[in-house]
């Protein structure tokens, strides 16, 4: 199967996934501003991956207005997301679920993939948005022990990618 990667990547995180991707599978793989030069006739399989935040997927529109010629073509899509939430967040699979309607899920295969955050790469507004997050989770009335472990955890750059999670992925690319 003739498959390529397409990938909207901030801060690197979702970048090294669809590399990752692209090295187990064998495949093409190009970041979305080059996806204008693809010809996706000549592929069996599309996967997608972008930066996953405030529970949305970043670029997803191009994805969508693609979907149907995908779909009437007979392609394999697949989808994935690479935020900075644990993959087992009961929020991570409820946003998640929202992102495609029960018709496009028939069609596509969602994945979640960990990341961790990159203040350094961040633009100015991703990087406002996430320190406000932060300041806001940390001082909850009544913030659980989850609650101040989490904003510890997002108030600095980390990165909790792991290979294990594009495992799925492969298996769906077989």
């Amino acid at each position: 199967m003739k498959s390529i990667v397409i990938y909207n990547s901030q801060t690197g995180f979702t970048k090294k996934y669809a590399e990752w991707i692209r090295d187990g599978a064998g495949c093409d793989c190009v970041s979305l501003k080059e996806a204008g030069k693809i010809n996706f006739a000549d592929y069996d399989a599309i996967v997608f991956g972008s930066w996953f935040m405030a529970e949305m997927l970043k670029k997803l529109d191009w994805f969508k207005k693609q979907m149907p010629e995908f779909i009437q073509a007979g392609k394999k899509l697949i989808v994935f997301a690479v935020g900075a939430s644990p993959a087992e967040s009961p929020m991570v699979s409820a946003a998640m679920n929202r992102l495609f309607t029960d018709d496009e899920k028939k069609h596509v295969k969602l994945f979640y993939c960990p990341g961790g955050l990159c203040y350094e790469k961040m633009n100015g507004f991703s990087r406002f948005m996430m320190k406000m997050f932060t300041k806001a989770l940390a001082s909850k009335k009544d913030a659980s022990e989850s609650d101040r472990k989490n904003a510890e955890r997002l108030s600095k750059s980390y990165d909790g990618s792991d290979k294990k999670y594009i495992k799925p992925i492969l298996a769906e690319l077989k």
